[in-house]
């Protein structure tokens, strides 16, 4: 083979593209990264705008007047609002912190091939994610069997343990921690649980950190289990997505209320509060979300086939 030959093999990449490419792919990504924060800076524009200027334009990026009725109304319930703030706050680092404990420890059970009943456990995982006992059923057992009703219990341990992270995590435990450390650990004398403290969690953090990110989101979300388990007259275990469904739906009603004076709907507002607080719910999230986002897109990719 000629020197020149040689010289183009050599330099030849396969993944390589050309500047045009490049160009291409990097507007694409632009506009779609663009396109993806458009909604979200939607809503706080409509947010931000007046009813008179909804009620006239409707929903508009550049509206005709500017207001801030829906924080003010936000914020003359601080007091209520602050208190469920808190409690989601709790809640979501409580259910986190429980369900990442859950969840790890089968998980690293179940990944251990040495296991006598990791088929049968595997098994039991299953079935629940393609066969529910139903809402009667659940509710039954967690209020009259355990006894959660209107306790800070029902709210976190419902979903504290999710069957889909479990066999999640397992696959990351099998595909990524070498059976060697493990093995030699054990040697060693090293006690089980020693190896899962010292070993298995130091090299697990991006499968970690994703799907604490996303039971963390499942917790601040979380409204639907107030809803059944804690009752009107316990106010104070209302999480924070909860109030702000109870406080729209209060704003809705009394604006649609023809027995409410009319200068008591004229200062509700309806339209603009919906989407303040869809900014309330969304903003913590998109605040945290760039603190983690390495170990997430690692985690994400983490259980891809390798070659």
């Amino acid at each position: 083979m000629k020197k020149n030959e040689q010289k183009q093999v050599a330099e030849w990449r396969p993944n390589r593209i050309g500047a045009g490419t490049a160009i291409l792919l990097n507007g694409f990504f632009i506009i779609l990264s663009v396109l993806t924060v458009l909604p979200f800076l939607f809503v706080l524009i409509v947010s931000l705008s007046s009813e008179d200027s909804i009620a006239a334009n409707g929903y508009s990026f550049f509206p005709t007047e500017w207001s801030l009725d829906a924080y003010r109304y936000l914020l003359q319930r601080i007091d209520y609002i602050g208190h469920s703030f808190l409690l989601s706050v709790a809640l979501t680092l409580a259910g986190t912190l429980l369900s990442l404990i859950l969840i790890s420890t089968m998980a690293f059970v179940l990944s251990r091939r040495d296991f006598r009943f990791r088929k049968l456990y595997t098994a039991l995982i299953l079935i629940p994610m393609f066969f529910s006992g139903g809402l009667a059923a659940s509710y039954v057992v967690n209020t009259q069997i355990f006894g959660l009703k209107n306790t800070f219990f029902a709210l976190l341990l419902p979903g504290a343990c999710s069957s889909w992270y479990i066999l999640v995590m397992r696959t990351y435990f099998q595909q990524n921690i070498p059976t060697e450390i493990l093995e030699s650990a054990q040697i060693d004398g090293a006690s089980v649980l020693r190896i899962f403290l010292q070993f298995v969690l130091p090299l697990s953090r991006p499968v970690l950190i994703t799907v604490g990110l996303f039971e963390a989101f499942s917790y601040w979300n979380s409204w639907y289990y107030a809803m059944l388990y804690i009752s009107p007259e316990h106010r104070e275990l209302f999480p924070l997505q909860y109030v702000l469904y109870n406080l729209q739906k209060n704003v809705e009603f009394m604006s649609s209320n023809e027995n409410i004076s009319g200068a008591v709907i004229v200062n509700l507002p309806t339209e603009t509060f919906r989407m303040a607080v869809v900014v309330l719910i969304v903003l913590p999230i998109l605040v945290s979300y760039p603190f983690f986002r390495k170990a997430f897109l690692r985690g994400l990719t983490a259980g891809a086939v390798k070659k």
